[in-house]
């Protein structure tokens, strides 16, 4: 029996309500009792983590999320400061995978076994000197000159502190215990060290790793050093390291003249005994992962802090500047403010403020965005790495597939092609198909990634084909419908751009369908009196292509506009990824534009009552069989998914065509939809945009985890997913809300809409009309407009006894302008305004669509003009 799911069914409400309560309880109880003295949350670095994948490529914190630094990167932290090694041949080994990761050209080990007990000097591409002091028991005159703030022979090239010194011994005490005193001289030792940090007249180094004594593989170690080199006491003398740094009692605690100092004792956690040959030295892809910890411990917390803000280990969240501030001030209060003050302070009208119809959609945009924000720029909740397996992806594809089909309903009539419940369901798939990729990250998998870019060309064919319908069928070309579709596309996106301080181009789709509908509409408003003349449609079209394409791929007028935007209007956008974003897609919106005057035509002409129709349908669907075979061949053939992209924009429109013929083959099909995939396909415009950041973590850089450890991920997929399929839904109704309070048509207009385009369309009807007034293409975003009776459409008016009557003045349209010598005609005198008239109409001005528009530019000009960047 299939499922009945309706738009807002009570049962997802509340499980959404719940999940997300909890959460933000388990989250501030989770912060309250573990993370009040860890603010940059080090502690999870230093301690804890696991090896994603099984695979031991990417070492995942507990609860935070690393950064793969480059060498530009390394560059701009350490800014040319030298940074420090001391110790023993475990040492050694790590300060030559730290170097290589500054420069790849330095070498991983040392040139020749001789030289192997002595000290080295490195000098990177971006002048920064990476020294090795060798001193296995850390009593040497260099380690002594070093801790007493002095730099040891030689001069410092800027005669600044190391940025970065790492000491790391212990094992040599072990090893040669009858020279060195063992266990108890190392304690010593120890004592010496933690005293000449506190101390030090001046701090040694910005910061300090205390590496701790390396465990053993006791099976591996040659029968010498498993004698003396036991685990326990590798152990004893890493607790006693441990207290050292934290100790108990906070008397205890270092000098605040003291550097910071770390022991990241999870070091010994990532080793793997298939790694090692003799049981001390590991291999050099497990050292380079632990010198890319020490890489983050040193600056994640150093370097700017803009978005994305995916190094979220050691690193403080960005404080807000003066406008941000401002934003978060206005999110957090002014909307409860304002509705103390419209309710005059009634506490029961308060209450029920947010079920309200007049309140409830602003209550719920501002949650919604102080929810978001705290997810992602807070710790309160931690965030993870994302982790790809195959078997994970097939299951939740295979799952996701299973609930659409148990929710499989079935009208009672032909609903037509492309019809408002099909193309619901075809964004609600896609778009779960899109985010089971980006949870975990298989973007690297070509033949994965390669349907996907599929599915955002089948969106935009879907904006080609339903702009185009609409614009050809009701030839409303006026303002009012521009701002209704740029409004619900944007306005959920330019507020979280600015709630979250991140860059409205970023969210790529948003700015990419208003970009295309703003090329349909001029596409389709020149000569709009034209477009029942196909010969003319196709040319425009056709030219429109053209240009465009000369545009894109000459690259100064697009980098031309972008300067002018950043100087002009301080917006920082990139003209090559943007142009990348464009031409992965270049013409498939044209393509939906063909496809959208096919069916008109063929509905005008009626050419499916043709004998030979049935022929064509069965050829077109084979063709479409044959097509989409061919197209996930030809994919997964392709070396990478960079070759493929360079295919992309010349054959995407195969398989999205041949999916639309053969989901539209039959009454059956057509008449049929998945209420699951379809209430997902409602609010996939938000899911799109709102994952950024809940759901998915770091500016999409990994996951949100709102129950603490990486092997509870399941459970925290799906909570976290009700939660966000929730937030998502609400966002969607606040939004529309929203949009249909600004854009309200004037009571002047609900009273005379314009003109049909066309004349010919009126007089050659479809084949199916009741069919067609239920496609999507004329309920395009949602934006039912009322079409006007055929009778305006007549030059004259019959009266009854057969005289004709001309009918009034027609109202100014795109489609049919009045002749200037009439407008004049009707102009009255103009007086001369008094001062009071002037400021009652500037006023009123701002109360229209247009005004609150302008208003709303004139914010965020002035937003960016005073935006700050660390």
């Amino acid at each position: 029996m299939a499922l009945r799911f309706t738009l807002n069914p009570a049962w997802p409400q509340y499980a959404g309500v719940l999940s997300l309560l909890g959460a933000l309880f388990a989250g501030v109880l989770r912060y309250a009792l573990f993370d009040t003295g860890d603010p940059y949350h080090c502690d999870a670095l230093a301690n804890r983590g696991t090896w994603l994948d099984g695979g031991k490529k990417q070492w995942q914190p507990d609860g935070c999320m690393l950064n793969q630094y480059t060498s530009k990167q390394s560059a701009g932290c350490l800014r040319s400061r030298d940074v420090v090694f001391i110790g023993d041949s475990v040492t050694r080994k790590l300060y030559f995978q730290f170097a290589h990761i500054l420069d790849a050209s330095l070498p991983t080990k040392p040139t020749a076994d001789e030289k192997k007990h002595q000290d080295y000097a490195l000098v990177t591409l971006n002048k920064t000197r990476v020294d090795f002091y060798w001193d296995p028991f850390l009593n040497g005159t260099n380690t002594k000159s070093i801790l007493g703030g002095l730099t040891p022979n030689r001069t410092s090239q800027r005669g600044d502190r190391p940025a970065l010194l790492v000491l790391g011994s212990g094992l040599w005490y072990l090893r040669y215990a009858s020279e060195s005193g063992g266990i108890p001289a190392w304690g010593v030792n120890m004592d010496s060290i933690f005293t000449a940090f506190t101390k030090s007249k001046r701090q040694v180094a910005d910061s300090v790793i205390m590496l701790p004594v390396e465990q053993v593989t006791a099976s591996k170690l040659s029968p010498e050093r498993a004698s003396t080199m036991h685990p326990s006491d590798i152990d004893a003398m890493n607790s006693d390291l441990f207290h050292r740094i934290h100790p108990a009692s906070p008397h205890l605690g270092s000098s605040p003249s003291l550097a910071p100092i770390h022991l990241p004792l999870v070091f010994n956690k990532m080793l793997d005994p298939a790694k090692t040959e003799d049981g001390i030295h590991y291999s050099d892809s497990l050292i380079k992962s632990q010198a890319s910890i020490l890489l983050n411990l040193r600056c994640n917390d150093a370097l700017p802090k803009q978005f994305p803000l995916s190094k979220t280990c050691c690193n403080r969240y960005p404080t807000p500047n003066i406008a941000h501030g401002v934003i978060l001030f206005l999110l957090v209060l002014s909307i409860p403010v304002l509705v103390y003050l419209a309710t005059g302070g009634d506490i029961q009208k308060i209450i029920s403020a947010p079920f309200s119809a007049e309140y409830a959609p602003y209550l719920t945009m501002s949650a919604g965005l102080l929810i978001v924000y705290v997810a992602d720029r807070s710790w309160l909740w931690l965030k993870e790495h994302k982790s790809f397996n195959p078997w994970t992806f097939t299951f939740l594809s295979l799952a996701a597939l299973g609930a659409g089909l148990l929710s499989i309903r079935r009208a009672d009539n032909d609903l037509g092609f492309l019809n408002r419940d099909q193309t619901d369901e075809w964004k609600g798939w896609m778009q779960i198909a899109i985010l089971i990729y980006h949870y975990l990250g298989a973007s690297k998998v070509s033949g994965i990634y390669n349907p996907i870019r599929v599915l955002v060309a089948s969106y935009l064919f879907m904006t080609g084909y339903g702009h185009t319908t609409f614009y050809l069928r009701k030839a409303d070309f006026g303002f009012l419908r521009i701002a209704q579709v740029l409004v619900r596309i944007n306005l959920l996106t330019i507020l979280l751009a600015y709630t979250m301080n991140t860059d409205y181009i970023s969210y790529y789709f948003s700015p990419l369908v208003s970009m295309w509908f703003l090329i349909i509409y001029a596409t389709m408003g020149v000569g709009a009196k034209y477009n029942n003349n196909t010969p003319f449609l196709l040319g425009k079209i056709t030219a429109s292509g053209a240009l465009f394409t000369w545009l894109m791929r000459e690259k100064w007028p697009l980098e031309t506009l972008f300067a002018f935007l950043e100087k002009v209007f301080k917006i920082h956008w990139s003209a090559r990824e943007w142009s990348f974003r464009v031409e992965l897609d270049l013409w498939i919106v044209f393509v939906g534009m063909l496809a959208s005057i096919a069916v008109i035509k063929i509905r005008e002409y009626r050419l499916t009552d043709d004998h030979r129709w049935p022929i064509v349908q069965k050829a077109v669907l084979a063709a479409s069989v044959l097509a989409a075979i061919w197209f996930f061949v030809f994919e997964l053939m392709q070396e990478s998914k960079f070759t493929y992209n360079k295919w992309h924009p010349f054959i995407s429109f195969i398989p999205v065509l041949a999916f639309v013929f053969l989901r539209n083959a039959n009454v059956i099909l057509r008449s049929a939809s998945s209420s699951v995939f379809a209430f997902v396909g409602k609010c996939s415009l938000e899911t799109f945009i709102l994952q950024y950041h809940f759901w998915l973590a770091g500016d999409t850089r990994g996951v949100l985890l709102v129950i603490p450890g990486t092997h509870l991920r399941p459970l925290n997929f799906v909570l976290t997913s009700i939660m966000f399929i929730y937030l998502s839904d609400r966002m969607a109704w606040a939004t529309g809300e929203i949009t249909n309070r600004i854009c309200a048509k004037p009571k002047a207009a609900q009273a005379a809409l314009p003109l049909p385009n066309t004349v010919a369309m009126e007089a050659r009807p479809f084949l199916n009309t009741r069919n067609a007034d239920n496609t999507q293409e004329e309920e395009e975003e949602g934006q039912e407009l009322e079409v006007p009776p055929r009778s305006q459409a007549l030059r004259a008016l019959k009266d009854q006894d057969g005289t004709s009557t001309p009918i009034p003045f027609e109202p100014d349209t795109p489609i049919r302008p009045r002749r200037w010598i009439d407008r004049l005609a009707e102009v009255k005198p103009a007086s001369k305004p008094s001062s009071e008239g002037v400021w009652v109409r500037i006023a009123s001005f701002f109360t229209t669509l247009k005004g609150h528009l302008l208003s709303a530019s004139l914010v965020m000009w002035l937003l960016n003009s005073s935006w700050t960047y660390p």
